[in-house]
């Protein structure tokens, strides 16, 4: 009864405080959400069900507009609604949503957060369950910017606490609460009467009727109708085991204000009192509160069950919307993939074309390099060689007058042969000048059979353009020697050498999958020259011991 009250004023302060948020955020000028302004005019005037659902269709809005702290305003008003209408498991569900949509971090927005955790806090105190409603009463407590929402906070948190049998912690918290209340106000008078009760149900020894008594005072020199009602019942409860009379009396008394004020459930707590009091009122009264009750777990089922409705419907349309458009984006996707894979195979035929005829002039231009020095070389030895040797066969005969006729013969005979070497030596270089990478692919490839396949990746000539020949010489004979050994020990049918280039590194791949090397095995021979090889160069060569899974070796080699 009492939180419905707080709940209530709680309204225009929360309306004030959405106001501030909104002002203080800089938020930009939207398109008006007319669900919004006809869901806020149908809550100023009671309009029911219809204001969750303009509401629900606000928010909806609001999150197609990327707004979403006013969609969580909306959903905040929702839970609101569910609380009233007693529907407490859909208000705790909505305004744990709401939460979703706030940023705890941001100052401006903790207003509203604080009027979440209070609403969630109140549905789970209603639930009767009172240790999980606590933590929610202090994260309302610890996000509340306003005076005296904190003091309506901490007055349902002292409640609680009562509710588990923390009398003393809920009687220093409403000791706190009142010195901070102005006196003779309906606050004062609603914080007093709750401390009496504390006090009172901790010690039944104690005697409140003098403070109770003070409060309704206080209440009817305010004409605080809400606050009679809280008074009246807590008199009757007193009464009850002290004077039943009064009790009946004051229980009658609560059920003319709660008539006044609708709320139907204080109507049906005071008849159940009457009831409860004598055989007399029980006869007289039984109909009515049977009826009365009826009617409200009617109205309540009634009311969760359009509240489902309508967040079902909307969830429905959503999901059909979200599908619809999900089909979109798959032809817009499957549309834009076809254009580039189409787009991708022109570029790459433009791209191999353009790189066959550079690779082509490259080659080309290599090979013209190459001729030109051959040719240098060959000019300069037959300079140094041939062209020297018979100057001096010539001055020898010039300056000489007794020729030393077999002595001339020999040296030129000398000359003969080695211009034949020459001629040999450039024969020789031209037939067998073969690309290293060439000679290297001939070496592997020997290796393969018809049940063994060996393939080749990356053995590119610019991948050897800067090693050494030493480098190339140990190269060959460690690849060699990994494939004799593959041959002779592996058992494999499938053997793949990588070559790739990292910066100042080559980096040779060897994998087999053969029986692998055992951990307890040394190295033998054949596998402690190849460490030797590669370290001799300044290089790195890493086995990968793994018995039964083949053979995995990887070469690091330095490029000068």
């Amino acid at each position: 009864m009492c939180k419905i009250l707080i709940i209530s004023l709680l309204i225009v302060v929360f309306t004030v405080s959405c106001t501030n948020v909104k002002q203080n955020e800089a938020e930009p000028v939207l398109d008006t959400n007319e669900y919004y302004e006809k869901a806020f005019f149908l809550w100023e005037n009671g309009g029911g069900d219809s204001t969750f659902y303009y509401f629900n269709e606000a928010k909806e809005k609001f999150l197609l507009d990327k707004d979403s702290v006013r969609a969580g305003r909306c959903l905040i008003y929702m839970g609101v609604i569910q609380y009233h209408s007693g529907d407490y498991f859909g208000a705790q569900e909505t305004s744990f949503e709401a939460i979703k949509y706030i940023d705890s971090k941001n100052k401006d927005h903790q207003a509203l957060l604080c009027h979440s955790y209070n609403n969630i806090a109140n549905a789970t105190d209603d639930l009767q369950q009172y240790n999980q409603a606590i933590p929610y009463y202090d994260l309302a407590i610890r996000y509340s910017t306003d005076p005296n929402n904190t003091l309506v906070y901490k007055n349902n948190l002292a409640v609680c606490l009562r509710n588990v049998h923390r009398y003393d912690e809920s009687i220093k918290l409403f000791e706190e609460i009142l010195a901070k209340t102005p006196k003779e106000s309906s606050d004062y008078a609603k914080f007093l009467n709750n401390l009496a009760k504390t006090r009172w149900t901790a010690n039944h020894a104690y005697n409140p009727i003098s403070i109770y008594h003070t409060a309704l005072g206080i209440r009817l020199k305010e004409n605080d109708l809400w606050g009679q009602n809280s008074s009246y019942a807590t008199l009757s409860t007193y009464y009850a085991a002290v004077n039943v009379d009064s009790s009946i009396f004051y229980l009658n008394k609560q059920y003319e204000v709660a008539k006044k004020i609708n709320s139907a459930d204080d109507r049906l707590k005071a008849l159940r009192g009457l009831v409860q009091s004598s055989s007399e009122y029980s006869q007289r009264y039984l109909k009515t509160y049977l009826a009365l009750n009826d009617s409200i777990q009617n109205a309540r089922t009634a009311a969760k069950n359009q509240f489902a409705l309508i967040r079902y419907e909307s969830e429905k349309s959503k999901a059909q919307n979200l599908k619809l458009e999900k089909e979109n984006e798959k032809k817009e996707s499957y549309l834009i993939i076809q254009r580039i894979g189409i787009g991708f195979l022109l570029f790459s035929i433009v791209l191999g074309v353009f790189w066959y005829k550079k690779r082509k002039q490259r080659l080309e231009l290599e090979a013209q390099n190459k001729i030109k020095e051959n040719q240098l070389h060959l000019s300069k030895k037959i300079h140094d060689v041939v062209a020297n040797g018979i100057y001096r066969v010539m001055t020898e005969i010039e300056y000489k007058e007794d020729i030393d006729r077999e002595g001339v013969l020999d040296k030129l005979d000398d000359m003969y042969q080695k211009s034949r070497d020459i001629s040999h030596d450039v024969e020789e270089q031209t037939l067998t000048e073969v690309p290293f990478s060439e000679k290297l692919a001939d070496l592997l490839k020997s290796f393969a059979s018809d049940h063994r396949r060996v393939l080749i990746a990356g053995n590119e000539e610019d991948l050897w353009a800067r090693l050494s020949k030493r480098a190339k010489e140990e190269v060959t004979h460690v690849l060699q020697e990994l494939m004799v050994n593959m041959k002779k020990h592996s058992q494999a049918d499938q053997v793949v050498i990588r070559f790739e280039k990292h910066g100042n590194q080559s980096e040779i791949f060897y994998q087999d999958n053969g029986i692998g090397l055992a951990h307890s095995k040394t190295y033998g021979k054949g596998l402690s020259n190849m460490v030797s090889r590669i370290e001799g160069i300044g290089g790195e060569i890493i086995f990968v011991r793994e018995e039964g899974k083949g053979l995995s070796v990887k070469i690091n080699i330095p490029i000068l």
